[in-house]
């Protein structure tokens, strides 16, 4: 079995991890929305993110998922969690005041309770250097096709794309993707910095122990995630 993942720190960080029961595979004729309700949150979480970003970014949205706890991400479902990180984001750049939302919904259900006062939008003084997140790089890659690494086995305070699952085994490069923008930085307005990102195929016995079942698995990673091996 050939598998494909990715994932960051946090809650979101749940690759190769027990306890979440079982994975339920998608039906051939499931709706893309299955309640209407599905639909306006999806619509609703993007604007936000745009608003409180001062533009499209991805990374600062996937943080803000991250960042929510165990009923905000899990227990309010796929669709739930993305409100609720639009929600969030809002609220940190001040264009929501803390408690809007709830005192908004208990007076549209027929009470009456005052509404904190809309206060000063702090939006960051960032903007992306180009569309999409790939980038154009003058150096060549640090490593090659074939070439056996290692993920870096690191603490991130912040957000990242490096799984905690693969931190600290090795594999082998497969494919040397384009420079793409940097999550860890791009997430907290920090700048850019494009790198190379390098699919590295993991075999499961590498990162569960002889007793796992014989698979591989794929993960896209960023340069900076990657050592050589000794």
């Amino acid at each position: 079995m050939r598998k494909r993942g990715r994932a960051m720190d946090g809650i979101a960080d749940m690759g190769g991890t027990q306890g979440w029961g079982p994975v339920r595979p998608p039906q051939r004729d499931e709706p893309v929305f299955a309640e209407d309700w599905q639909r306006k949150a999806f619509a609703l979480a993007i604007i936000s993110s745009r608003a409180a970003s001062g533009g499209i970014n991805t990374d600062a949205f996937r943080h803000a998922l991250e960042r929510l706890d165990r009923a905000h991400y899990i227990d309010d479902g796929y669709f739930g969690r993305w409100l609720n990180a639009g929600e969030l984001m809002l609220t940190e750049r001040a264009i929501l005041a803390p408690g809007a939302v709830e005192a908004r919904a208990r007076n549209l259900s027929g009470e009456h309770v005052p509404e904190p006062p809309v206060t000063e939008p702090v939006r960051p003084h960032y903007a992306p250097t180009a569309e999409g997140s790939l980038r154009s790089l003058d150096a060549a890659p640090a490593f090659g096709v074939g070439q056996r690494v290692r993920a870096r086995n690191v603490s991130v305070p912040g957000h990242t794309r490096l799984p905690g699952y693969v931190r600290g085994h090795a594999g082998v490069v497969e494919i040397i993707q384009p420079a793409h923008v940097l999550p860890d930085t791009n997430a907290h307005f920090m700048g850019e910095n494009p790198q190379y990102v390098y699919s590295v195929l993991f075999d499961s016995h590498e990162l569960w122990g002889p007793d796992a079942e014989p698979f591989t698995v794929t993960v896209d990673l960023y340069e900076s995630y990657l050592e050589t091996t000794a």
